[in-house]
């Protein structure tokens, strides 16, 4: 079988652990990734992340992707949309791989044909010898069970992108990787488990932990908006305990509110009742536990007030869910069209051409076209030309050539042209996000839901001050520190619609000369 193209990534927010997991990595038997990206999330990078010393061919092929610190969803996204491979491989920063690793997510993808858009690495939690694991310990042990957790899960790179990958309204490790899971299934895909494993180490944690997982519960409200009241049953998700949380709660509100109100009795019923909720769950967490008398004192001490933290987070869930849900910005962004430059990329460049006679599309230009239209993805043009305030072209011979292309290639949607010149102070010139902007607004989109496809660093930066994706398509004329600071690099056009709609694709790369 053969080996598809992977990436590797790997977000990070710099815990001494990513050193350990890119030892692990080194060391690994198999097939090597494209590329290890490292997406940086931390807020602070005045420091440099581990030292690749040591690590061999891994600081060869290590890339680090600035992150937004806004989350792991949100880090992931920079990560897969900054790969060129058919394949992203999801690692957490605190994870090892095992020696044969890479040669098990080798086979795995190999043996994952369509519709097969996901597999799912088996995660290994060492547990302590010799005595019970902690409350802590069990709650990081959970991962064996869980289903599609990224700390190991491969994703084919063009289903992220046609479902728009990681929904960052969910700003906490919890929930994205499930909710992402359940749009891939619900897009006609699956998702399988592959026979790889890593190993989980429990990292280190303080007596206030629990409490503050409880956040988790206001993601679960945006679950089951997103997903309906069922969706812990599709994502094979425990219920756990948050109606009885939520009676704990209110046994406790009715106790104080009869001591004020001076109801002796009731407000001794409601105390009776929240000692008891309360005990109930302190011993939960204590019978299976080392029962030593520090972890005693802290699952009494945590379970007093993890009952108002889960109903707190639930409420707090409620009360925000529409702003959420408005939150466009944040949630998933779906390749709805794509914008192409005209000169070099959809035909041979003809320096401040105004003769239709002399357009001659690119190599394969139409084909790839074609396969964008079948997919349902709009497409535009956004075109410099600045030969018209040259004088060396009018906008009748601009207009004229582009129906000529559009004859040839089209229907190509609306042409964006900019006909000022470099010295001109107007806002659509690229690396100007006004053509990009234009286009989005006429084909009904918005900047984020589109992939600027271009020859130059002013095509990709226009697509980044406009908010949009790019990938660039070298030609002889592309600078190599254009090529270089791409985020996406694809040998020609038809390789661009590869990684969008996810054929076979190798590292472009490798391939194009820097």
């Amino acid at each position: 079988m053969t080996t598809p193209s992977f990436d590797v990534v790997v977000p990070t927010i710099g815990r001494a652990s990513l050193r350990a997991l890119l030892e692990s990595l080194a060391a690994s038997d198999g097939p090597r990734p494209g590329a290890v990206i490292l997406v940086d999330d931390r807020r602070d990078r005045a420091a440099a992340l581990a030292p690749l010393d040591g690590l061999g061919w891994v600081a060869d092929r290590v890339r680090v992707v600035a992150g937004r610190a806004a989350g792991p969803a949100s880090a992931r996204n920079a990560g897969w949309r900054a790969s060129c491979a058919e394949w992203v491989a999801f690692l957490d920063d605190d994870v090892v791989v095992t020696p044969r690793w890479l040669a098990a997510l080798a086979g795995d993808l190999a043996a994952a044909a369509d519709p097969i858009a996901g597999t799912q690495g088996r995660v290994v939690v060492p547990l302590p010898r010799g005595r019970r694991p902690t409350d802590w310990e069990r709650n990081v042990a959970g991962l064996e069970r869980a289903y599609w957790a990224t700390a190991d899960m491969a994703y084919r790179r063009a289903v992220l992108a046609r479902v728009g990958g990681f929904d960052e309204r969910f700003p906490h490790a919890y929930r994205e990787d499930a909710d992402l899971a359940l749009r891939v299934l619900d897009a006609g895909s699956d998702l399988v488990r592959g026979r790889r494993q890593v190993l989980h180490p429990v990292p280190p944690a303080n007596v206030w932990t629990s409490v503050r997982l409880q956040r988790g519960n206001g993601d679960d409200v945006l679950m089951r908006a997103l997903h309906g009241p069922h969706w812990r049953d599709r994502a094979h998700a425990p219920a756990g305990r948050l109606a009885r949380h939520a009676v704990t709660v209110a046994a406790a509100a009715l106790a104080a509110g009869a001591r004020a109100t001076r109801h002796r009795r009731v407000a001794a019923a409601g105390a009776v009742a929240w000692v008891a909720g309360t005990s109930d769950l302190a011993w939960a967490r204590i019978a299976p536990g080392p029962r030593t008398a520090r972890e005693i004192a802290t699952m009494v001490a945590t379970s007093a007030l993890l009952p108002f933290a889960a109903v707190t987070y639930r409420v707090r869930g409620y009360a925000t869910l529409r702003s959420r849900l408005a939150d466009r910005e944040r949630a998933p962004q779906p390749v709805r069209a794509v914008l192409l430059d005209r000169d070099g990329t959809l035909v041979v460049d003809v320096p401040y051409n105004g003769d239709p006679a002399r357009v001659r599309p690119m190599t394969g230009a139409a084909d790839a076209l074609a396969r964008l239209r079948d997919a349902g993805v709009a497409l535009a043009v956004v075109s410099n030309q600045s030969g018209v305030a040259r004088g060396m072209v009018t906008p009748d011979q601009v207009a004229a050539v582009n129906a000529r292309v559009d004859d040839e290639l089209g229907p190509l949607g609306p042409f964006c042209v900019c006909s000022h010149g470099d010295d001109d102070d107007c806002a659509c010139r690229k690396p100007k996000p006004g053509l990009v902007l234009e286009a989005a607004r006429r084909l009904g989109v918005r900047p984020q839901e589109c992939v600027v496809i271009g020859d130059t660093g002013a095509d990709v930066d226009a697509a980044r001050n406009a908010g949009a994706r790019a990938i660039l398509v070298p030609n002889a004329a592309t600078r190599a520190e254009e090529i270089a600071a791409a985020p996406v690099v694809a040998s020609d056009l038809a390789n661009a619609v590869d990684l969008l709609l996810g054929a076979a694709a190798t590292d472009s790369r490798e391939e194009v000369p820097a």
